[in-house]
């Protein structure tokens, strides 16, 4: 069984891993739904979402890779870190959920990241502002198509309504973990290499408060609880997770098809 690697934890690479590593676990989420949803359109539709999140996080963590300068590549970073190398919203490691929990945190992603990539394509690293002209463009459609289809469920019957209120109730003590600052967005921020996540709280909010306003669906008071998957501490759903998606790379090290 090959071992974890050890990670070099610079400001810069923690602060790419986090989008990364968000991208990449969101994806694995998505890519669940193959085969599963309601109807065969949206089924194709998650799995070109997770495609291009998994294009997203190749990027940055072959970039990460590169300025860890440890010789890690993208395949090394993805399956062999230990859960506590993870640094992804504890958001993006829930289970799948039904389909209304699915869309509704789509959305929620999917408006931070465009919300990232269009102050990432500032970034006074050229790599990264490459990364984000092309990631802006997947993620404007990831929100316009999840956004669409939270306001058809939450303006719909009272099943997809009921289902859509309770996804928001669950999904939404996820929420200020996103807009939590720390010494890694200080140091982005302050290196001129991104912007600090709680510098997007208010135009995040903004776009949600649309989205739910044409869905019919009142937006959540904040909760006092606060999740910590950006600091590398998990949900208990994250290590069944990791177990599944690095089995083939930890069992045959190296492997190639």
């Amino acid at each position: 069984m090959q071992a974890s690697i050890e990670l070099n934890r610079t400001p810069a690479v923690q602060y790419l891993l986090r989008i990364g590593d968000t991208c990449l676990v969101l994806a694995q989420r998505l890519g669940e739904w193959c085969g599963h949803a309601p109807v065969l359109e949206e089924d194709i539709a998650m799995a070109n979402i997770a495609l291009d999140l998994v294009g997203q996080a190749r990027a940055l963590l072959t970039h990460a890779g590169q300025l860890e300068g440890r010789a890690h590549d993208e395949d090394q970073l993805a399956f062999l870190r230990s859960e506590r190398d993870y640094f992804n919203l504890t958001i993006a490691e829930l289970p799948r959920g039904d389909f209304a929990f699915a869309v509704l945190r789509n959305t929620m992603v999917a408006t931070l990241l465009k919300l990232l990539w269009q102050r990432l394509a500032a970034s006074n690293d050229a790599e990264v502002a490459a990364i984000a002209g092309k990631a802006l463009k997947e993620a404007r459609y990831h929100q316009q198509h999840s956004g669409d289809w939270v306001v058809r469920l939450g303006d719909g019957t009272a099943e997809s309504r009921r289902r859509t209120e309770k996804a928001l109730r669950q999904l939404w003590l996820y929420m200020p973990e996103m807009f939590e600052g720390d010494d890694i967005d200080e140091a982005a921020s302050a290196s001129g290499l991104g912007p600090a996540w709680s510098e997007l709280r208010a135009p995040w909010l903004a776009e949600m408060q649309q989205v739910l306003d044409a869905a019919g669906l009142a937006m959540p008071a904040e909760a006092a609880f606060r999740s910590t998957g950006k600091r590398g501490v998990h949900s208990e759903h994250m290590g069944f997770m990791l177990a599944e998606m690095q089995h083939l790379q930890r069992s045959f090290p190296g492997g190639r098809w």
